[in-house]
């Protein structure tokens, strides 16, 4: 602020020869204490006040008498651009104000300096508000006696109490454990402390507040680390990503060319130095016509993928004399640019050799095939598992190299599909080379929200109501160097989904209504039915567990997908059945093939529970098409019906038609078959919502 800022800009002047009565006219007409006095050429040569007026007055001067004979002669002056502060040492209490050629500009009187301190400290006082109520961190400050006296919309929203009622009253009594009270007593300040507000952790800075070397209150700024939490464990998820994209970008047994959009080279791997015998400091940064006009490759897949926009194999020669074939693939953005062209590069005499090499290896895996299949039929013997398609071979190859790994695993597959056993898979290719840790299910959808926490991570004596005396452990710890299968994981409650993520990203959890951290080493396999990335976007499962579980996805196709597998899973589960029944039943040609081609929704379950139903229930030895139930032939029709029926004895009352219609879906579904995944199928909803329902109904 400066002085033109708040000084009078309409300055009223007299003259030197004006008279002593038309100055106190002046004075009372426009109630004013002061003028400057100017002589002819426009000059100030004095200042005239009230205080001259009222001494010409008592002296019984002459009124007519000109002003000059009773103005102050001494003036003194302030500059239009100096601070208002320069008036506190200058006397009187009205200042003609100067520009920086001497002229007059300006009149500046205590009133229009009490104003201008008062607008300016006004402004000062918003903008510090503003300040205090923008900032994202809460401000809480108390004077000397713990009152609260600045309470900002931060502080407010990080604690959850209305600003009205925190101004004014103790703090203690609005935020115990803030450690204000102990920095008025000590009068040392306390920087990055952590706390724990309500459910919130922040981190606080706390100071006292002097004046005249005492304490006269204190200040605590307290920052929410919730968000700094999450940005930190995208951070790091971000640079995980990196990291294995570096990895895998030197692991790549093939070397990598890789340019951007335009053609000028980013990045070469190391193997694909040692084949081209070229540095990447040679070739970084340049066009890749530069490179081809400059001898170091006779021609440039690049140039053609950029022309083309498609992928292109060629063989071309390097500087060093090496031969190579080299693919390169465009990458493409969302709006269809070319913003990278990744190329592959294979020696063509390592290729050659690699040639006589499958070929020999050809010969081996026909020899090793059978051998195999012997082994894995030893293995898993005691599984339900038949592998006769090339997609159950690799999957059941894929869960057996992945013993050897304690990375987190993510089935998927409809119900009925076989995913529980392929975990199982997993967990005894691990005990073959570990021998210890056991094999845990638990199934994420068939225990209430209210229990589940307590039964994965266990809790301490005393957690809870009914809590055992002794603690419990839960079955994270019980799984210790073992297998824990979280079966339907799409069901997990949202709250649990932030400690399964804590419990895989950092290998220890904490008991319900424990403190201390336990270590785990326990393999973590997920298994679901549900498409998960559709529940992220639906917001019902978190995006940062999806991606800690989905390390390595594994799909196992429906049993529709591996028809091939049919015939002999009938003669498996058949044989399994005359045994445990002492049966000698056989299935005719006309039901295999029926089998063969129904579409089979519940999966390797349903073939197992078709087989033994019809073990049980037929009489005679030979089982043919004309022994099944009229469900299993006409399903849809059977629903249609079964629906109908169910929606014409409601009534109108659309609360009571809602619970009678549900309970009675349920108890004629419960009368048409025997198992609630079955219900499930039949209801159009999941296994677990059938089995809640009736419960609610008691069914």
């Amino acid at each position: 602020m400066k002085i033109k800022d708040i000084m009078s800009k309409n300055v009223l002047t007299l003259k030197e020869n004006h008279s002593l009565k038309s100055a106190a006219e002046l004075f009372f007409e426009k109630q004013i204490d002061g003028v400057p006095i100017i002589n002819k050429k426009g000059k100030m040569v004095g200042l005239l006040t009230k205080s001259h007026i009222i001494n010409a007055y008592l002296n019984d001067t002459d009124q007519l008498e000109p002003v000059k004979n009773h103005m102050t002669k001494d003036i003194v002056t302030v500059k239009k651009n100096d601070s208002p502060d320069v008036t506190c040492s200058k006397p009187f209490g009205r200042w003609p104000v100067v520009d920086e050629k001497g002229n007059i500009c300006g009149m500046l009187t205590k009133s229009d300096l009490v104003k201008g301190f008062y607008d300016y400290n006004k402004e000062i006082i918003e903008k510090l508000t503003k300040i205090l109520e923008s900032t994202r961190n809460a401000i809480v400050a108390v004077n000397s006696e713990g009152i609260i006296e600045i309470f900002n919309k931060a502080a407010s929203e990080i604690i959850e109490i209305d600003k009205e009622i925190a101004l004014g009253s103790p703090i203690e009594n609005i935020v115990p454990h803030t450690g204000l009270p102990e920095i008025l007593n000590t009068g040392k300040e306390e920087i990055a402390q952590k706390l724990k507000i309500g459910d919130k952790v922040v981190i606080s800075n706390r100071n006292p507040l002097y004046k005249d070397d005492k304490i006269i209150g204190a200040v605590g700024i307290f920052q929410d680390i919730s968000d700094l939490e999450t940005i930190s464990e995208e951070l790091d998820y971000s640079q995980n990503l990196n990291r294995e994209l570096d990895t895998i970008i030197e692991a790549i047994s093939d070397g990598l060319y890789i340019t951007d959009g335009k053609g000028y080279t980013t990045r070469i791997n190391s193997t694909y130095e040692e084949i081209s015998g070229i540095k990447s400091e040679e070739v970084i940064g340049k066009h890749m016509k530069e490179l081809v006009d400059e001898g170091y490759y006779s021609e440039s897949v690049t140039l053609h993928v950029l022309k083309e926009r498609k992928a292109v194999t060629i063989t071309h020669e390097i500087r060093t004399g090496v031969e190579v074939m080299v693919t390169g693939t465009p990458v493409f953005d969302d709006e269809g640019n070319i913003v990278r062209v990744v190329t592959t590069v294979r020696d063509m005499k390592k290729l050659s050799m690699m040639r006589k090499e499958l070929a020999e290896t050809k010969k081996l895996t026909a020899r090793y095939y059978n051998e195999l299949k012997k082994l894995r039929a030893q293995q898993f013997e005691a599984e339900d598992i038949i592998i006769e398609s090339q997609k159950m071979e690799e999957i059941v190859d894929l869960a057996i190299r992945l013993g050897n790994f304690n990375s987190t695993v993510l089935i998927t597959g409809e119900s009925g599909s076989g995913k529980e056993i392929v975990g199982k898979i997993i967990h005894k290719a691990t005990n073959l080379k570990e021998n210890k840790g056991s094999f845990i299910k638990v199934n994420c959808g068939a225990i209430p929200e209210n229990l589940l926490e307590s039964e994965l991570f266990g809790y301490e004596k005393g957690a809870f109501t009914g809590a055992n005396k002794k603690g419990k452990p839960g079955l994270f710890e019980l799984a210790e160097d073992g297998t824990l299968l979280l079966d339907e994981i799409g069901e997990m409650p949202i709250q649990l989904q932030v400690k399964l993520l804590r419990a895989i990203q950092e290998r220890e959890i904490y008991r319900v209504g424990g403190t201390d951290p336990i270590k785990i080493s326990t393999r973590i396999i997920a298994a679901t039915n549900k498409e998960l990335k559709k529940e992220v976007a639906d917001g019902n499962f978190r995006e940062d567990l999806f991606y800690r579980l989905n390390v390595v996805p594994i799909h196992v196709p429906s049993l529709r997908e591996r028809k091939e597998e049919i015939t002999p899973m009938v003669r498996h589960f058949l044989h399994k059945c005359n045994k445990k029944f002492s049966t000698n039943k056989k299935i005719a040609g006309s039901l295999l093939n029926f089998f063969k081609n129904y579409d089979w929704p519940g999966n390797v379950r349903e073939l197992k529970n078709t087989i033994e139903r019809l073990v049980v229930m037929v009489p005679h030895e030979v089982i043919d098409i004309d022994d099944l139930e009229p469900d299993l032939l006409n399903i849809e029709d059977q629903k249609k019906a079964f629906l109908e029926s169910i929606i014409s004895s409601t009534d109108f009352n659309i609360n009571r038609a809602v619970a009678e219609l549900e309970k009675k879906m349920l108890i004629k579904a419960k009368n048409k078959f025997d198992t609630t995944r079955a219900m499930a199928e039949l209801l159009g909803i999941s296994q677990p919502t059938v089995v809640r329902k009736m419960k609610k109904y008691n069914l």
